[in-house]
């Protein structure tokens, strides 16, 4: 990329606050909309463990501390392609998160029709199975 980790993660921690962001991420979701690359039918869900290599809480019940972790909750659509990503503690159930990462998502342009924001259908594991 051209510089050091530290430097794009300082750039990203500003762009972010500035809310410059979600503008690219908007621009590349409506071009590939509008190349037919991009399929709204059906949305996948679903949350990985991630290690926080930058810190957080250390705690375990075992004598030897393990790094903390982070659970990454992504939205994709039916061809595997991000749509959004919400970043939680470890500890996190899945259902909890679900509204919040749709709402995390963003207005994509570039069909025909109105702007799309969401899915017809969203696809989950048993994680997500709840009465909420």
């Amino acid at each position: 990329m051209g510089c050091s980790g530290v430097t794009a993660w300082h750039q990203l921690r500003d762009w972010t606050e500035a809310g410059v962001r979600p503008r690219p991420q908007a621009a590349l979701l409506t071009e590939l909309r509008r190349a037919d690359l991009l399929d709204l039918d059906g949305c996948s869900v679903d949350g990985a463990h991630v290690r926080a290599l930058k810190g957080g809480p250390r705690w375990t019940l075992t004598r030897r501390p393990r790094p903390p972790r982070l659970r990454a909750h992504p939205i994709v659509d039916r061809h595997g392609t991000p749509i959004a990503v919400t970043l939680t503690g470890g500890n996190r159930h899945h259902i909890t998160q679900l509204l919040p990462l749709l709402d995390a998502v963003l207005s994509i342009r570039g069909g025909r029709g109105r702007t799309r924001r969401k899915s017809r259908s969203v696809y989950a594991d048993r994680g997500y199975d709840f009465d909420k």
